[in-house]
């Protein structure tokens, strides 16, 4: 796999595990990391990084639970087939949204508005 792709910036408030995952999602939706393609082990690429192993792993963990990429046992961590698992991570996410506002009995205008107030939060940080 090149990593020619993978910077990561210590000087940034976002944890290094954190950009990590990012910019392999990122690298999965464009095309750069396709199907099949074998990941380094958390070892070489923490090495290649200058990261500890429990970074690079902590990304691989949550790249993993994302559906991004699969382990196959000793054969290595390889980016899954499935590319839209994020879009299906995100339909889960909004049906559970959706159920939880109707029970707290808000209208789809207020939660609309929680939903649009918290994203602009998290992209002005």
């Amino acid at each position: 796999m090149p990593t020619s792709f993978i910077a990561i910036d210590s000087r940034s408030s976002t944890p290094p595990f954190e950009q990590l995952r990012s910019q392999v999602v990122a690298a999965v939706r464009s095309g750069e990391l396709a199907h099949d393609t074998r990941l380094p082990t958390v070892r070489a690429l923490a090495a290649e990084l200058g990261l500890a192993t429990n970074t690079v792993a902590r990304a691989y963990r949550e790249l993993e639970r994302d559906s991004v990429i699969e382990t196959r046992g000793r054969f290595g961590s390889f980016v899954a087939p499935n590319v839209d698992s994020a879009e299906r991570h995100a339909q889960a996410a909004a049906d559970a949204f959706a159920a939880r506002i109707e029970q707290l009995g808000l209208s789809p205008a207020a939660a609309l508005a929680l939903v649009t107030d918290a994203l602009n939060r998290r992209s002005d940080a």
